[in-house]
């Protein structure tokens, strides 16, 4: 077993993976862990999987850097709306324009705003939660954790109600196009739906100039924020749409998944909702929603006995970090009390998720409000997860309310 471990490592490929990955990659994690940590792949990029790594180059603003102009132009071609949109989001961008841009949006997303938020969040949740009763058979991932985050960014953005159909499929088709291995109908489906949201976005970033709204809405703070270009503006209303999306829903998907297939720390939940806190974190950390981030050495340095140099591309596998036995005790173990727990699920340092605390908003009032809602909740099917590496989470998940 050590030995085909060890294969195991030494021969990974994130441009080459199988099924068998797609469902479980954690064997895979840990065979990279132990035998080869920084592992070089066949294309020269590296895949990192100690948190200890991940950890220090998160903090490190003098090695490593988040611009990705010149690996996005080998990857959608330079000029693509693919390559327009990644390389302008904050999230692949280094300070000084990562933090102008990023200032806005902390400061729209006050304690105070997410205070007001949480009624029209338990409102959503709960109207989701009647029509499941109704129905008695239901999807949670289309039925539930995908409508949240879609009518809460929606709600930041101040997006029409009516409008708002095609966001969740414009983000998939987007975020798809990351993915290591990039297929020619992903690549094509990416940049028509950056074209489409990006158009859809001029129309609304104008009509909101016309007829500004009383509220300080986190669109009419990036429209008075005069360093911005319109092309930066569209393409960050993009990111936050995608970025706000995509990991709410899994984090609830799973979390989900998690819960009702270890009963005891359903029922431990459902008895003290005081462990909504760590219970929250424990799922980030066990099934985190984004698995995989990237750097690029724009200084040479050294991790453990291995030289990287300036220019190498580096691949950091939070999923792998969030379940390291040096950081984590008993790491396989889901334990919604978990302390202390520092994991990686939204990175750290300068680049730490901006929509973190909506993200746990949307998680606790889910978690909370289904529980005591649905005390009998339980599968009814096999769910399916995603075939994607970046982002872990569901397609689909049968259940039924008892």
């Amino acid at each position: 077993m050590t030995e085909d471990a060890r294969r195991k490592a030494l021969t990974f490929d994130p441009s080459r993976l199988g099924a068998d990955f797609y469902e479980n990659p954690y064997p895979v994690y840990a065979a990279l862990r132990e035998f080869d940590p920084v592992h070089r792949c066949t294309d020269g990029s590296y895949f990192l999987s100690r948190y200890r790594d991940l950890d220090a180059i998160y903090r490190d603003r003098g090695h490593f850097s988040s611009d990705k102009k010149t690996v996005f132009a080998a990857k959608f071609g330079r000029g693509s709306p693919l390559y327009e949109h990644h390389t302008t989001s904050l999230v692949f961008n280094d300070p000084p324009y990562h933090t102008r841009v990023r200032r806005n949006i902390v400061g729209a997303l006050t304690p105070r705003t997410l205070q007001s938020m949480e009624p029209e969040v338990v409102l959503l949740v709960d109207s989701l939660l009647d029509r499941m009763e109704r129905l008695g058979q239901f999807d949670l991932i289309e039925d539930f954790a995908a409508a949240i985050p879609v009518e809460v960014i929606g709600n930041l953005l101040r997006i029409p109600r009516a409008e708002r159909g095609p966001l969740r499929a414009w983000s998939l088709a987007i975020l798809g196009a990351l993915e290591p291995a990039l297929e020619p109908d992903q690549h094509s489906a990416g940049n028509r739906a950056v074209t489409e949201f990006s158009d859809y976005l001029r129309h609304l970033v104008a009509e909101r100039r016309r007829r500004p709204v009383d509220d300080d809405d986190l669109l009419s703070r990036l429209i008075r924020e005069e360093q911005l270009t319109e092309t930066e503006l569209l393409q960050n209303c993009v990111f936050l749409l995608n970025a706000g999306h995509e990991t709410t829903t899994n984090l609830i998907g799973n979390g989900l998944h998690l819960l009702l297939t270890h009963p005891e720390s359903l029922r431990r939940l459902r008895d003290t909702p005081q462990l909504i806190a760590t219970a929250i974190e424990e799922c980030l950390r066990v099934e985190s929603p984004n698995q995989l981030g990237n750097r690029l050495v724009v200084e040479p340095v050294t991790l453990g006995a291995v030289e990287l140099e300036a220019g190498a591309y580096l691949t950091l596998c939070i999923g792998s970090a969030n379940r390291d036995p040096d950081e984590f005790a008993d790491p396989e173990r889901f334990d919604i009390a978990r302390k202390p727990n520092r994991h990686l699920a939204f990175a750290a340092g300068a680049h730490a998720c901006a929509g973190m605390s909506v993200a746990r908003l949307e998680a606790q009032v889910a978690f909370l409000r289904i529980v005591h809602r649905l005390p009998d909740l339980q599968l009814s099917g096999t769910p399916v997860r995603g075939r994607r590496a970046r982002f872990r989470g569901f397609r689909s998940m049968p259940a039924r309310a008892g």
